[in-house]
């Protein structure tokens, strides 16, 4: 009986949270564009709950990564990422965020894609990724949290914590040019 209640609960616990997702945005470039007219009337980020973009990580459970990320603004991308709640979700926007997109041959100043600073959980690597491809992310993502438990989240976590040292706000350049 505790089982099938236990279960139950969870079902019920993790429909509300996909279907609730506040999303913090970190937009940095071009994507940054492109995740602002998924909010628009055309393409209505509202139908899944996620219409209110969060300005203070606190309140945010869902953090899109937008564009190219450098070695300057990795420390305050991961200071956002660790003040938020758990659990909590990223989806990487853009070539750049998931690689290092075009800079990666000829610039020593950006991060070789944003899974080298905090986990993700979505990558959606195109240049700059269209609105309907963010709102299929986020179809995705719903269906992941869907079906996960809080034991397989942090065994999930635990499994793909970046292997970087932060220390006073600096981010070692050899780990992040790797």
């Amino acid at each position: 009986m505790g089982n099938i209640l236990t279960s139950a609960f969870d079902e019920i616990y993790n429909f509300a949270r996909a279907n609730s997702l506040w999303p913090l945005t970190f937009a940095t470039s071009c994507c940054g564009i492109e995740m602002m007219s998924t909010a628009c009337a055309d393409y209505d980020i509202a139908r899944f709950g996620s219409e209110i973009f969060r300005g203070s990580p606190r309140q945010a459970d869902l953090l899109i990564v937008a564009g190219t990320i450098t070695q300057k603004a990795a420390p305050a991308l991961l200071k956002l990422y660790e003040q938020m709640a758990e659990p909590k979700y990223v989806i990487a926007m853009g070539a750049c965020a998931c690689t290092g997109g075009m800079f990666k041959n000829d610039s020593y100043s950006v991060v070789y894609g944003v899974d080298k600073i905090i986990p993700v959980d979505i990558y959606l690597p195109m240049c700059p990724p269209k609105p309907e491809a963010l709102l299929d992310a986020l179809m995705k993502l719903q269906e992941k949290i869907k079906s996960e438990t809080v034991e397989h989240r942090r065994k999930y976590l635990a499994e793909n914590k970046p292997k970087l040292l932060y220390n006073q706000d600096v981010l070692l350049k050899e780990k992040l040019l790797n």
